[in-house]
């Protein structure tokens, strides 16, 4: 009889232990390291997306391509828009080898023409000779881009010099709801809508019912984003020609904002690391020296659109580049070589990122070296939820470096972004190679920042980013070691 009492102790034995190695299992599982707390504001879903894009167009067309102007009088007869040749699908073919996944177009720029047959005004296409007065460009345009799977913004100006209601608070702003409907029920899917507080001295006294209009925007189409000085989604830069500032917070305080007030391009142009609104900035600027056709322009030489570049994609911005159809209908074939120049010269620099052939090793790791936040995170292809993330314990002297495997690495241009989904943190960054070297030093990160090293191209068996001061823990999600072969600090000459 002892046998089976024998057997049942270990039986017992056995299942005790597998239920401890179970709990300490469960244990082990519970101390996986968490991800740190964000910091506020984040950006929303549709923000994110927006940043990705990194660069999107803008078509400046209208009664002003016919009549060599800028700002129309609104007193142009809807006779003169007569784009004979008109043809979108060009445009979208031009935006598709250019890179761009979202294209802007104004379908009612301040002389308050209206590019589609709105049914509360006739001076639009209606009275114009193009199609016998039975065109709509505006439909045009959103299905050219939809076959190409390339989204559409509209712009629709708030001041109109055209229409008798202006000035008339009420009967205008009634006006204007009615055309916003128009287009946002009218013609599918609207990414961004652009409303700007652009207005000339002597013009009528007028209120702008902004908080109704973005209500209504966002009632019809709520994944979309609103563009003005002040938001809410995306905000004016501050400034045309496409820089923003070498400090750049997405993050601003809305109550200090309103749309076409002067004072505040400063504070939009470098944001606010107190912000408690993420309104990330969008730098607009034409690749021409007007923002319509005009036969006298050619397009910025790939330098300069570089330069753009490097100021606002690499400043944490979104690049907003405008290319004007011409009185013919299309793109000038001009402005499409250089729009592709532009991609390939783009595609050159970053395609590859000679940073894959380091090592990464870092001050700290979140959690220890099994945790998730390990250096080697801002070497794989997600720009935003995988990142390397310092030990809280470390308040100072924070750094992830790079250490080549095989002999030196040449490179001038050094990318970092951070996991901005988290919240933008650093505050102050330098870059070291080698033996201590600083070759670039900067403030803000966000999204990305973009440092083409001024002295020009640097041979280096190791590149270490510091990070000197930052809102919390800093998060850093990628980084890039890459050659610009279009950059000479001396001096560059390009057609």
């Amino acid at each position: 009889m002892a046998k089976p009492i024998i057997s049942s102790y270990i039986f017992t034995f056995f299942m005790l232990l597998q239920l401890i190695l179970s709990r300490n299992e469960h244990i082990n599982q519970l101390k996986v390291t968490t991800p740190p707390l964000p910091i506020l504001p984040l950006p929303s879903y549709s923000q994110l997306k927006w940043q990705q894009r990194e660069i999107i167009m803008f078509h400046h067309f209208g009664v002003n391509t016919f009549n060599d102007s800028e700002w129309g009088t609104g007193n142009e007869s809807p006779a003169i828009f007569n784009p004979t040749g008109l043809d979108t699908n060009q445009w979208a073919d031009a935006a598709a080898q250019a890179g761009v996944s979202l294209v802007i177009l104004t379908a009612k720029h301040h002389d308050g023409f209206c590019l589609w047959p709105s049914r509360y005004t006739d001076h639009s296409v209606i009275g114009s000779p193009w199609k016998h007065g039975r065109g709509d460009v505006v439909r045009e345009f959103v299905d050219a881009m939809k076959a190409r799977n390339i989204d559409s913004g509209l712009y629709l100006s708030p001041w109109d010099r055209h229409d008798s209601r202006y000035g008339h608070a009420n009967k205008y702003n009634e006006y204007y709801l009615a055309q916003l409907q128009e287009l946002l029920k009218r013609y599918g899917s609207v990414e961004e809508i652009w409303f700007d507080g652009a207005k000339g001295p002597n013009t009528p006294n007028m209120t702008y019912y902004f908080n109704d209009w973005f209500s209504m925007v966002k009632e019809l189409q709520s994944t979309i984003n609103i563009f003005s000085d002040a938001g809410p989604d995306v905000r004016w830069v501050g400034d045309e020609k496409g820089f923003a500032g070498s400090t750049c917070w997405s993050t601003v305080n809305r109550t200090s904002l309103s749309i076409g007030n002067a004072s505040i391009v400063d504070y939009i142009n470098e944001g606010d690391p107190k912000g408690t609104d993420w309104l990330p900035a969008e730098c607009d600027v034409s690749i021409r020296t007007g923002w319509f056709w005009h036969k006298s322009q050619s397009p910025k030489k790939l330098s300069e659109l570089l330069e753009i570049y490097y100021n606002s994609v690499g400043r944490n911005c979104v690049l907003l580049l405008n290319v004007p159809p011409n009185s013919t209908g299309l793109i000038p074939e001009s402005d499409v070589r250089r729009l592709k120049q532009f991609r390939r010269a783009i595609d050159t620099i970053f395609s590859s990122n000679l940073a894959l052939k380091c090592s990464a090793h870092a001050s700290s790791q979140r959690g220890g070296e099994s945790s998730d936040y390990k250096p080697e995170n801002v070497l794989d292809d997600d720009h935003l939820w995988t990142y390397w993330a310092p030990s809280e314990k470390e308040r100072r002297g924070q750094w992830i470096q790079f250490r080549a495997k095989t002999g030196k690495i040449k490179f001038n241009v050094v990318r970092i972004q951070e996991a901005i989904g988290l919240g933008q943190r650093i505050k102050k960054h330098e870059i070291y190679v080698d033996d201590g070297e600083m070759v670039a030093k900067g403030t803000t990160v966000g999204y990305k920042k973009l440092h083409r090293l001024e002295k020009g191209a640097v041979e280096a068996f190791s590149v270490r980013i510091k990070i000197v001061k930052a809102k919390g823990v800093p998060l850093i999600s990628s980084f890039g070691l890459h050659f610009d072969p279009f950059w000479n600090p001396q001096g560059e000459v390009d057609s």
